[in-house]
């Protein structure tokens, strides 16, 4: 049986039971824990996905099969500091921003 001292000192806060200060720094852990949970699972990945299309954004060069956000499939054609010219088949030449465009996911095969 657990004894009601047990029960009350649980029941009690942390600063309360013992009468003494708690050490800051184990009231901080729990949110310094979250931080950097957050920072390995979201925040990093997140960059190393910028810095990969930002690599693949500058190594552009004509003939390359890209897409763009807006979901136009097309072929690099001419390659400028930010933006390209597109060619989406025919005749139509269109004029893309960098920030604009994906890695074509049928250009790997």
């Amino acid at each position: 049986m657990i004894s009601l001292t047990l029960i009350y000192l649980m029941s009690q806060p942390a600063g309360a039971a013992g009468g003494g200060q708690s050490n800051p720094m184990i009231t901080f852990l729990p949110l310094i824990l979250v931080f950097v949970v957050f920072y390995f699972f979201m925040i990093r990945p997140q960059m190393k996905k910028q810095k990969e299309m930002n690599t693949y954004r500058s190594s552009l060069k004509k003939g390359d099969k890209v897409v763009t956000t807006g979901g136009i499939y097309g072929r690099v054609h001419e390659v400028k500091d930010n933006y390209i010219m597109m060619d989406a088949g025919g005749d139509v030449k269109l004029k893309v921003d960098k920030s604009a465009l994906l890695k074509d996911p049928s250009a790997d095969e």
